[in-house]
């Protein structure tokens, strides 16, 4: 079989995480090994760390520049959890009594006892006014009173099973040793804003020291000093995989009649952070020619003529790929407003469409409601993407209605989620366009015939950033953080546009135009096939 060969013709862009040394939020900046086997509290005193060891029973004041252990006392209670520090006093969570213990640091003397407002206390943290305590059975974290222990309020955990807890002034930061994550955490919203892998695989305790984020591991018994700011990249790509990628556009003709004209348009996948096209594209047949949409997306034209009936008629297109997992380190004070997006970026992703229906007084009611007098980009996406998630749930029902229809309905498709989020978006002027992909399902070796599209939003300082609503419709934060600013090495994007386009029309991956003579049926099927490859 001859094959046609078509180059993107795009500089590829170099993996920054692969290629540099270039830190990350995330990056373990040292670490040494704790002077015992089994740690489970830290806290941070503005000089000094302090450990809690179950084993020991034991508490340790650290010098964090060298390890060593400047004092040691008894823990108040059996089975010593979490510490925090409120500033003249530590504070113990025994596991045993379900008790929280304030301590004099000099002498380890109990000044004052509550009692745990839940029924797993794990982690523990000062917020300079409030004590704030993760249960591990409820997957909750609780403001607490330091006067009598009572619950002030509760945001829902980003897991289940919340572990080690600090506050760094403006964010709870929390750990999860099933997961083996640490997660940032808005402590008004429960909103989890950002996913870190942990350095070990059992994170307890977490201290913040004014600039450093501190972990102990249970299982290394290591302590680790983390870097969150400063950080020299903003995104992590890894996790490769090589494959080869072949889509087949197919048309079968039951007749009776003749297929007079048929206009075949397959999407061309392009060189992107997290993608890189291996060789070139071969095409079969070859393309009667290659086109460019108004989006800038590339195409693959096929034109046939006359095909009798029971003409099967195949185009297909083969890509061999290297995809990789992108993550997003996002912090919202470093997203600029609106008013920083570029015009250009504004002129292109703001139109309305027939999908979007941006100027309808629905979504501008929504708008108003939702995103209020919020300038901050990605406070206006991320309330966004939560009211999505709230006021949706997945439904294939086929065909994708306009916007409007799809949001009082409920329900609807991965496409029909994103509809629904762009128009949002761009109802409050924020950018917005969407991507469709091609999807690994299951095993490396699969059949792919359902596909996937989701959202991109402009945030300025760090540009287009995947937003997936459909995939993001989850119960628990962590899931929900999972498809703001991530994409999993399952996709390759064949598509990126902002609305309809003049040869895939609101569809992605391929369309198709024909004209027949009268009576004639047609069964259009299309289906992505992935076989991976080892270098």
């Amino acid at each position: 079989m001859k094959w046609a060969k078509f180059s993107s013709g795009v500089i590829i862009i170099l993996m920054a995480a692969i290629a540099t040394g270039n830190t990350k939020p995330g990056d373990v900046v040292k670490s040494y090994s704790t002077p015992f086997s089994c740690p489970t509290g830290l806290t941070w005193d503005g000089h000094y760390l302090w450990v809690a060891d179950r084993k020991s029973d034991l508490l340790y004041k650290i010098e964090p520049r060298t390890g060593r252990v400047v004092r040691q006392f008894s823990s108040p209670g059996f089975w010593p959890l979490d510490l925090a520090w409120d500033g003249k006093y530590l504070w113990n969570i025994d596991r045993e009594e379900s008790k929280i213990y304030q301590i004099d640091p000099q002498t380890g003397t109990i000044l004052r006892v509550l009692e745990a407002p839940s029924s797993n206390p794990r982690g523990l943290a000062w917020d300079g006014q409030y004590l704030w305590l993760s249960d591990g059975r409820e997957g909750k974290i609780y403001q607490i009173s330091p006067g009598d222990g009572t619950a002030i309020t509760s945001i829902i955990a980003p897991t289940s099973r919340p572990n080690g807890l600090t506050f760094d002034g403006k964010y709870l930061w929390v750990s999860d040793r099933f997961r083996d994550e640490i997660y940032m955490v808005h402590p008004q919203t429960g909103d989890c804003l950002m996913i870190l892998k942990s350095p070990a695989p059992y994170p307890n305790g977490l201290a913040w020291d004014g600039k450093f984020l501190w972990n102990v591991d249970y299982q290394s018994d290591q302590l680790y000093k983390i870097k969150i700011h400063d950080a020299q990249e903003w995104k992590v790509v890894q996790n490769e995989r090589y494959a080869i990628i072949e889509y087949t556009h197919q048309v079968r003709n039951y007749g009776p009649g003749r297929l007079k004209n048929l206009d075949v348009y397959i999407a061309v996948p392009q060189n992107m952070a997290r993608q890189k096209i291996v060789g070139e594209i071969q095409f079969e047949p070859a393309p009667t020619d290659m086109l460019t949409d108004q989006w800038g997306q590339k195409v693959a034209h096929f034109n046939y003529q006359n095909l009798p009936p029971q003409k099967i008629q195949n185009s297909v297109m083969k890509v061999k790929a290297k995809i990789y997992e992108i993550r997003y380190f996002i912090f919202p004070e470093q997203v600029g407003t609106l008013e920083q997006i570029p015009a250009a970026i504004k002129k292109q992703y703001l139109v309305d469409g027939e999908k979007y229906r941006v100027n309808n007084p629905y979504f501008k009611n929504i708008v108003r409601q939702v995103v209020g007098n919020e300038k901050n980009a990605y406070w206006i996406a991320r309330k966004l993407y939560r009211y999505v998630i709230d006021q949706m749930h997945y439904e294939l029902v086929g065909g994708w209605n306009i916007a409007p229809t799809v949001l009082r309905r409920g329900s609807g498709s991965c496409s029909e989620y994103t509809f629904v989020y762009v128009a949002l978006c761009r109802t409050a002027g924020l950018p917005a366009r969407y991507s469709g992909s091609v999807v690994v399902r299951g095993d490396d070796a699969s059949l792919d015939d359902v596909f996937h599209r989701w959202a991109e939003v402009y945030l300025p300082n760090y540009g287009w950033i995947p937003v997936d609503p459909s995939g993001g419709d989850q119960k628990w934060p962590r899931g929900q953080a999972d498809f703001f600013g991530h994409l999993s090495n399952r996709y390759l994007v064949t598509t990126r546009g902002g609305g309809d386009s003049i040869y895939l029309s609101w569809y992605y991956n391929s369309n198709e135009n024909w004209q027949a003579e009268p009576k004639t049926m047609l069964h259009i099927e299309t289906l992505a096939e992935w076989s991976p490859l080892k270098e």
